[in-house]
């Protein structure tokens, strides 16, 4: 079975462009990860501090890799200077 997320991040006020950045920083490493299914990070339109990340890995062996890449250690290092909630939701693909 896959395991499927919902991260939402919020920015603290005047920190947007540097969590983007952090945020933004990776999707293109993450998606040439093998074993990811979908993977996007969003900003909401009306709310340019709320971002959301949805992602899909084939197996929980697969996402134990990804938080073990080089990209992984500098988003973990680095976002929580610029955020002031992040929470995430479990979700389960509807096949």
């Amino acid at each position: 079975m896959s395991i499927a997320k919902r991260v939402t991040f919020i920015a603290k006020p005047g920190c947007e462009a540097q969590l983007k950045s952090i945020l933004c920083a990776m999707i293109a490493p993450s998606k040439a990860e093998p074993g990811l299914l979908f993977y996007e990070i969003t900003q909401y339109r009306g709310n340019p501090r709320k971002f959301m990340a949805i992602e899909e890995w084939q197996d929980e062996a697969v996402l134990e890799g990804h938080k073990q890449t080089e990209h992984y250690k500098v988003y973990k290092n680095n976002y929580e200077t610029y955020c002031e909630r992040k929470y995430t939701d479990e979700l389960e693909v509807l096949y």
